[in-house]
């Protein structure tokens, strides 16, 4: 389990409880001093002295910061300092070797690190606390026969109006603090990242209004404001409230909605991580809700977490062209912050051709405070690439699959398709090709694909998925188990594709691919949904990093069921068929599914064999009882 960074572990304590420990240690600090400042303080010690700092605690405080930032809060006060800041060979400073990382380039890779961890399966980040799930439940009494593809759109452009509004009010009292800033100088939030908001937008103005008739138009004429303010926004936020033909919401329920919303955290320090928290927990009900339509804008979070440990990004450019509501860089944010690495130093680009997506994820990243660059507008990637110059350190995604009307009859000859034209009836080369195609020359790709993929020889797809494998571009392959998706039960798997496998940021393993076979990992979060626990998941993407030789990455050894390192010459003789199954030995639980199809034609004559057989023997009986019975009379 790794370690998070000692500001983050800070962060959980009350400003008294920072300057007692402060006093304690001998930290030179002022008790007027700002909180942040106090932390700053504190967090410079190295890592025994810090250590020294929290064990100083009582044992129920380290308790509460367990459970604050989702560790198991059981044990001693050594293991429950251990699990908050991680054992002192392995912790890792991702700033401790500037020099390293500014020669090697952009992804050095944080240790994986065992230890136990609260399986959180489909909770939200940080530790679950029951508020999200209660105020969930409490919000979907509402909605009575409002289908959920629409009540999404009421109450998650609720929480965005409380978040931006006391956004509004913590920057104001900073503006107000500082000499020579002007508190009322819409240019002065623009200026530091965040969105002005007009005194008629502001959200006790839309409390104040929650139980009068013109509470829908009041909701309305806030986020049109908004938006005629901050240009970033301008065409993303929901204005359906007051629409006298379909009203979202009758108005009894809407003020009783406006309430929910308004008890989220107060607490300024507080207020952006819980409403984060809650606005992704309410995205993960809303997809199992709208069931196969819920791919369209979420990707499970275990799926999500599982790509961005594996690639480990902490520098550069990131680059989703299916974007949906933005979860990918959602996690790649949290993995810097956790690994004591500064968000600023990843840029975020991305692309969604759904435009009520498209705002979610504008949305969900602005609740976060992420820039980011989602292009003007909506756009389809392939056929209106917004950021067609740009060569991404790490594109990840998951693209729609098996994608049938995509449009390839009007790309032909395009300069993406390097390993050969994509089928017009299926898209998932296409999506292969335009993620290569944005690679930076060290650049690192993970993505998820449909299983078919990676045996399929339909339509010239055998083709290209053998051109890449000869052009040594496929690092990691992963089978998936099934029901991790709310859009389909099928299985997936995930693919890591690496530009330059001599990068000497890791071991050289040109002409090598590793396989892993986890379809038999998983529990079932309910009768038809299945996730990835943190164990797995560790287990997973350390496999990963030690096959390509992260720094300080445990020796990689093959286990038979699990994971096995193969050639391409291996692979050439596989007919390039890229499933686990076929590499890494035979598996006691789940047969190859690669195999599947063959195996099934196979059955299935035999099958009929069987039952040709069986007329024929129920015919010669039929004639056998016939002659008794002629023989009888």
């Amino acid at each position: 389990m790794s370690g998070l960074s000692k500001r983050t572990i800070l962060e959980g304590l009350t400003k008294v409880k920072l300057v007692e420990i402060a006093r304690r240690h001998g930290v030179a600090i002022a008790p007027s001093q700002p909180k942040a400042q106090i932390i700053a303080a504190l967090a410079l010690p190295g890592h025994d002295e810090f250590r020294a700092l929290l064990l100083c605690l009582r044992k129920e405080d380290l308790q509460a910061l367990c459970r604050v930032h989702g560790r198991v809060d059981g044990g001693s006060k050594e293991e429950l300092a251990d699990r908050l800041l991680g054992p002192q060979q392995r912790y890792l400073s991702i700033v401790a070797r500037p020099e390293t990382l500014a020669e090697e380039g952009p992804s050095y890779t944080p240790p994986r690190v065992k230890g136990r961890r609260r399986d959180r399966r489909s909770e939200p980040p940080r530790g679950e606390l029951g508020f999200e799930q209660k105020l969930w439940q409490a919000a979907d009494k509402l909605r009575s026969n409002m289908d959920a593809a629409e009540y999404k759109h009421v109450v998650l452009g609720l929480l965005f109006l409380k978040f931006i509004s006391d956004a509004f009010v913590r920057q104001h009292e900073v503006l107000s603090n500082k000499p020579g800033q002007n508190p009322n100088d819409p240019k002065a939030y623009h200026d530091a990242g965040g969105f002005w908001v007009p005194p008629a937008a502001r959200w006790p103005k839309v409390v104040a209004r929650a139980h009068e008739p013109g509470a829908g138009a009041t909701i309305d004429a806030a986020m049109a404001a908004i938006e005629a303010v901050n240009p970033p926004l301008r065409g993303v936020l929901p204005r359906r409230y007051s629409d006298p033909a379909r009203p979202p919401l009758e108005s009894r329920r809407l003020g009783e909605l406006i309430q929910l919303v308004d008890g989220v955290e107060r607490d300024p320090d507080r207020s952006r991580d819980l409403l984060g928290r809650v606005y992704e927990y309410f995205l993960t009900n809303f997809a199992a809700a709208e069931g196969r339509n819920g791919g369209q804008f979420y990707t499970p979070r275990c799926v999500v977490r599982l790509l961005i440990e594996m690639l480990a990004p902490v520098r550069g450019v990131i680059y989703d062209p299916a974007c949906g509501s933005g979860g990918m860089f959602v996690q790649s944010d949290r993995f810097i912050r956790e690994h004591g690495g500064d968000p600023d130093d990843l840029k975020i680009y991305g692309q969604e051709s759904n435009p009520t997506t498209w705002r979610l994820a504008k949305m969900n990243l602005a609740i976060r405070g992420l820039a980011c660059d989602l292009g003007r507008a909506h756009a389809d990637s392939f056929h209106e690439d917004l950021h067609a110059g740009l060569r991404a350190d790490y594109v990840i995604a998951n693209p729609p699959f098996n994608l049938k009307d995509w449009g390839g009859d009007l790309l032909a000859d395009d300069p993406r398709w390097r390993y050969g034209q994509p089928p017009i009836g299926n898209a998932n080369f296409a999506w292969v090709q335009h993620f290569i195609h944005h690679l930076a020359p060290r650049g690192l790709a993970g993505f998820v694909l449909a299983n078919g993929a990676m045996s399929t020889t339909t339509s010239g797809e055998g083709v290209i998925r053998q051109r890449i494998v000869e052009d040594d571009l496929v690092d990691c392959m992963v089978a998936l188990p099934g029901q991790l998706f709310y859009s389909t039960q099928i299985p997936v798997s995930l693919w890591i594709l690496a530009r330059d496998k001599r990068d000497r940021r890791f071991r050289a393993r040109a002409g090598e691919v590793l396989f892993i076979d986890a379809r038999g990992l998983g529990k079932m979060v309910d009768r038809t949904h299945r996730t990835l626990t943190s164990e797995e998941l560790e287990r997973i993407a350390g496999t990963y990093h030690a096959f390509r030789g992260d720094p300080r990455a445990r020796p990689y050894a093959d286990v038979a069921g699990f994971c096995k390192v193969a050639t391409i010459a291996e692979i050439a003789r596989q007919d390039h068929v890229l499933t686990p199954g076929r590499y890494v030995g035979s598996s006691t639980t789940i047969p190859d599914a690669a195999d599947f199809d063959e195996r099934l034609e196979e059955l299935r004559a035999r099958l009929e064999r069987h039952f040709a057989e069986a007329a024929l023997l129920e015919r010669k009986i039929q004639r056998f009882l016939q002659a008794l019975k002629s023989r009888g009379a």
